[in-house]
């Protein structure tokens, strides 16, 4: 029974979510007039009873005191006291104020006021008497109604009964019921003025929050998203919204794109250029330095060990120009990738035999922790340069030792790669500008290496993110799409 009621609750509030904002304001307003007439109409029944009941009572009591009245005017009244009098004391609280019997010569034989007894009528009471004998026997002097009876008994006139009758319980019961509904209406009002301050802050606070969210688009912030929980006109506006900063942020991946485009094309020609202008003279070098030495070699002893290593060094710094230049030229040319369905794992593998050597050397222990994957799309020979690069980076960071970890697991239909280190890790500042080109923490290098190893794995459809903690080590996260194996 609870689940049933609970069940009917959610369909209500889910209809009553679900609709528009005329309709909600509309349904309040039906609500409110459904209420505010079912109160009116119960005050109303109930002040008609008490009116009937009212009437009632005072019925019988006239009716009563007209009977004592008349036992009174014809004598046939039981008792010599007052009875009148006593009688009184309990009308009055029924609204009768004062009986008198007059007699047929107009003389006040008997009243609920003893002052009155033995007097004879005066001019309004005779005026009431000339009034009842035309037919007449209520008349209206403000709040009191004067009622003179004629008691006749066959052809005998013993004379008048006389009452003065209150209106003010009628018109206290009529007030107290005013006074009822006007309050049943006013809390009616004051709880439809409460639910619309109630629904106006409903919509004003999400309106509050487009604002706010808009003055942050407006300043360059298109990371904002709001949340989506309303089936309404303002769900609809919330969701436009973030349709919109989405096309914005799209936007603006394009414009860097096509920065990043006209940047590469200007880069390609500075690097052909380069390449013309040093790799010739650094080979034309590097075959003087062959001919030199083959030459002019001094043959043995100390003279020729240190001529071995003078042209040893010039050796191996012509190499590293030739190797910049390289990566420089790299950058500059567009990717011509050779997409296959392959195993991460295996390229993983090579890249670490290759670094296996040079682990031991530097004191790195290299922890391997992979799942078992779907194969990805991937340019096997560039992924491994992605992921040389990144080792190389790690072991760089290590250079008094430390631990190389690698892991493979699955994320949202994606292969995820971990490579983290424990090295001394970069400045916070520093972070957001690793895979900047020519951004490098190095001594030596251009700093092309990680941006390279960006644009490949955004080439792949994938993404890499990058977080560092100095003195703690560096964690670089590569994002693949999966695909299935047949």
């Amino acid at each position: 029974m609870f689940m049933c009621n609970r069940l009917k609750i959610d369909v209500l509030k889910n209809f009553f979510l679900g609709l528009s904002l005329n309709k909600k304001l509309i349904l309040m307003m039906l609500c409110l007039s459904a209420l505010l007439l079912s109160i009116l109409l119960t005050l109303h029944w109930q002040m008609e009873r008490a009116l009937v009941r009212e009437f009632e009572n005072q019925t019988a009591e006239l009716t009563r005191a007209i009977q004592v009245g008349v036992e009174k005017v014809t004598g046939s009244y039981s008792t010599r006291e007052s009875g009148l009098e006593s009688y009184l004391k309990t009308l009055k609280s029924k609204g009768i104020e004062e009986i008198s019997v007059i007699s047929a010569t107009e003389q006040i034989i008997a009243s609920s006021n003893p002052t009155k007894v033995g007097l004879p009528v005066g001019p309004k009471r005779k005026e009431l008497i000339i009034k009842a004998a035309l037919g007449t026997q209520i008349s209206e002097e403000g709040k009191t109604y004067n009622v003179m009876i004629p008691v006749i008994a066959g052809r005998t006139h013993y004379g008048y009964i006389h009452l003065q009758i209150n209106a003010e319980d009628i018109s206290g019961v009529q007030k107290r019921n005013t006074i009822k509904m006007i309050v049943a209406t006013l809390l009616v009002i004051a709880f439809g003025i409460f639910i619309s301050i109630i629904l106006a802050l409903w919509y004003t606070e999400p309106i509050r929050q487009v604002v706010e969210a808009s003055k942050r688009v407006a300043a360059g912030d298109l990371s904002v998203k709001l949340p989506v929980d309303r089936r309404d006109e303002l769900g609809d506006l919330t969701e436009n919204f973030n349709n919109m900063v989405q096309r914005l942020r799209e936007k603006r991946q394009l414009e860097e794109r096509l920065r990043e485009a006209e940047h590469l094309s200007a880069l390609g020609q500075l690097a052909r250029t380069i390449a013309h202008e040093i790799r010739n003279p650094l080979n034309y070098i590097s075959l003087c330095i062959d001919h030199i030495k083959a030459k002019y070699s001094p043959g043995k002893g100390a003279q020729a060990a240190s001529f071995e290593t003078l042209v040893s060094g010039i050796k191996q710094e012509i190499h590293r120009l030739d190797k910049l230049v390289t990566e420089f030229l790299d950058y500059g040319k567009p990717l011509k990738m050779n997409i296959r369905c392959a195993g991460i794992e295996q390229v993983l593998k090579d890249v670490l035999d290759i670094v296996k050597a040079k682990a031991d050397s530097e004191k790195v222990a290299i922890v391997e922790n992979y799942e078992v994957l779907p194969d990805v799309m991937l340019d096997v020979e560039l992924m491994k340069t992605c992921v040389f690069n990144i080792v190389t980076n790690a072991f760089h960071a290590m250079s008094e030792g430390g631990t190389l970890t690698v892991r493979t697991t699955t994320e949202n239909g994606n292969l995820r790669l971990d490579i983290s280190d424990t090295g001394t890790g970069i400045s916070k500042e520093n972070v957001e500008k690793i895979f900047e080109p020519f951004f490098t923490t190095k001594a030596n290098g251009l700093g092309l290496g990680l941006a390279i190893t960006k644009r490949i794995i955004e080439e792949h459809g994938g993404s890499v993110e990058f977080s560092s903690v100095e003195n703690q080590g560096s964690d670089f996260i590569i994002r693949l799409p999966l695909i299935n194996r047949q």
